[in-house]
Parts: structure tokens; sequence; C-alpha cells
């Protein structure tokens, strides 16, 4: 097991990371008090509910929610199904909220954590690589809006955050490759030297072998954890961990949320970003091959669908959280491992969307 210290403007977190630790009480309990609601989703609840009850025995005045799944049902509905049950659970500012399952469902708890009775305590217990390596760290929670992805939500830093790579290979070979996807993230914008051993290792990647597993889910982790300390709220650097996602995003809310994992849409982001990044002459050519190079070999899409319309893409980018005075700002890359924040021009934007 290992262990990366998150530090925020409150204090501090445990990220705990390595197999084995979803039924392990001496890691859960310590970071539980009061009366507990476990927030999970039907798939989630099936595989691993059975497997964290061991380490709740003896936690009294405990129970569980088990919401639908799927990015679709991530919304003010759900969120409000949560607050419903922590009110029925008597639940007081002692409380804990246990978010078991992927990105969707740690949103959603952490969102009814920071509100409810105006802030309780959350632990993450991240289920899918996507939300291991990204969506649990940092406390960023939320729900969507018709009009855009996490457009409604708050900052409420976990009390910790239980990473068990065992529940990696449970995962449906999409999600598993999705989550790969912000695992490369972190090499493109700040860690040259991680980017070449995802390089080197991508195949026992794909084999989800445990060692490498472990080590990508810790170094993501410790990456997302030096961002998150200088930046809590996204004031400035914290935004270069949004690389590919505005376009990623724009595709989702163009799509329903129904056609692309959150993954496999960041992955085309990515790829989008770093082609603008040369075409606007920021990157060395050949820096956008190796970028989608690397995610091709790891199954991820590179390239925008057919029947995706560019300027709908484009109106939905405009209501990107990271926008200023209606300019279009997007994180894009120097070089493999050094990223930057820059207002773009709609034209060059249209010109990757439409190539």
């Amino acid at each position: 097991m290992k262990v990366i210290e998150v530090q925020h403007g409150q204090g501090s977190y445990p990220v705990y990371v390595g197999q084995g630790l979803l039924g392990m009480a001496s890691v859960v309990q310590r970071h539980l008090q009061g009366r507990i609601l476990t927030v999970t989703d039907d798939r989630v609840a099936g595989l691993y509910l059975d497997r964290l009850r061991p380490a709740l025995i003896g936690q009294p005045q405990q129970q569980s929610l088990v919401l639908p799944n799927g990015e679709e049902h991530k919304t003010v509905a759900n969120w409000q199904r949560i607050l419903d049950a922590l009110v029925d659970l008597g639940a007081q500012r002692d409380a804990t909220v246990l978010a078991l399952g992927g990105g969707v469902i740690g949103d959603m708890a952490g969102f009814a954590a920071a509100s409810y009775m105006r802030g309780i305590r959350v632990v993450q217990v991240p289920t899918t690589l996507l939300a291991q390596v990204d969506a649990s760290v940092g406390g960023k929670t939320g729900v969507n809006h018709s009009q855009g992805k996490n457009l409604i939500g708050a900052f409420h830093a976990p009390a910790a955050v239980i990473a068990d790579t065992d529940t990696l290979k449970s995962l449906d070979p999409r999600d598993y490759r999705a989550g790969l996807a912000e695992v490369v993230k972190y090499g493109a914008i700040r860690d040259p030297d991680f980017f070449a051993w995802l390089e080197a290792h991508a195949d026992a990647l794909n084999a989800r072998e445990s060692q490498p597993l472990l080590e990508a889910v810790y170094q993501s982790v410790r990456n997302k954890a030096d961002v998150v300390a200088a930046d809590e709220h996204e004031a400035g650097q914290r935004a270069l961990l949004n690389f590919g996602h505005t376009f990623g995003h724009a595709l989702e809310t163009a799509t329903a949320y129904r056609e692309y994992r959150h993954g496999e849409a960041v992955a085309i982001g990515m790829a989008l970003a770093a082609r603008l990044s040369e075409l606007l002459g920021l990157a060395e050519a050949g820096t956008a091959a190796r970028l989608s190079s690397l995610l091709e070999r790891l199954d991820l899409p590179t390239r925008l669908p057919s029947g995706v319309e560019p300027d709908r893409l484009l109106d939905l980018m405009r209501l990107d959280k990271k926008n200023r005075d209606d300019e279009i700002r997007l994180i894009l890359l120097d070089r493999i491992g050094q990223a930057r924040i820059l207002p773009c021009p709609a034209h060059d934007i249209s010109k990757v969307l439409q190539a």
C-alpha cells in the first residue's frame, strides 16, 4: 500500500493506493464518524457492497443508497435523493457519506456531502480507474445540467480516498480504457518521464498487470496532488488538469452523455488540443502524433466521429468554466510534459474540429 498526502486549505487528507483495501477495516474505519450513508450504483453494488461491509462492522446506524449507473444519471434529481436519504437517516453534522463507485457517484455523493448542513464528511472509495486517478482526488464535486457537464457543484475536500486497485480487474474493458486517458493526461501536461514510462508499459497496462497498474495509479495521484496543493480552487495551475476536457465535455454534451465514456471524449479532446497546439506554432511537429500514438496503443479514440457538427461543439465550448470575457480558453501543449492555458481564436478551433 502507498499513501499520498494531499494538502488543501483546511489541512490535508490521505489517498491510499493498494490491493485489497476495500474490506480493510484498519484503513476504512479510521475515517468514519457519526451515522454513515454509503452511496453506490446498481452495477457497483452487486460487485463491491458486500466486500465493503466487513470494514463497517461495529459502525451503528448505517444505510445504503443504490442509484442508477451512468453519466446520464448525474442529475439534480439524484443529488436530491442522496439528501433525502441523509434526512431519513437522521444524519447530523458528524455524519459520513461513503462514496463507493466511479466518478458519477463520487461527484454526486461529494456534492451532497458539501450541501447537507453546509458540509459533512465524505470518504471517497473509487472503483474505476478514471475515478481513482482523477475524479476522487481534489475535492471537485457536482452534477450535470442539460446545457453542460458539471455546471452545478462545489469544492469539498474528502476526509480520505481509498483506491483499491483490485476493483479495476472487474472493470468493463471500455471503462478501463477510458480511465487510461486520464492517466496519459498527467504525463502529457507535466511529467515527461511518466509519459515515457507509459509508452514503455502500454502493453502491460492493456493486460492489467497488477504492479504496473498500481504504479500508474500512484504516479497519477502524485501528479494530481501536487497540482491541487498549489491551486485548490482552480484559479490558475489546476486548470491544466482540464487538458482535452473543453473539447471532451462539449462532445459529451452534444451526444447527450450516451455515446462516449468521459475518458474516451477526453482522449479525442487531448488529440484535438495537441493538433491545435501545432497549428498555432506552440508545439513542435510530431507532438500530436506522439500523443495520438500512445492513446491509440491504449485503444482510445483520437478523432471526432462523423455526424457531430463542429459549430455545435464550438457553441458548447463557449460555456466552459475556464472561459473569461467570452474568450475560449484551452489547455495547449508546448511539448510533451509542459502545458499552458491560452485564449484561442474560434476560427483556429474550427479548423481542428473540421479536419
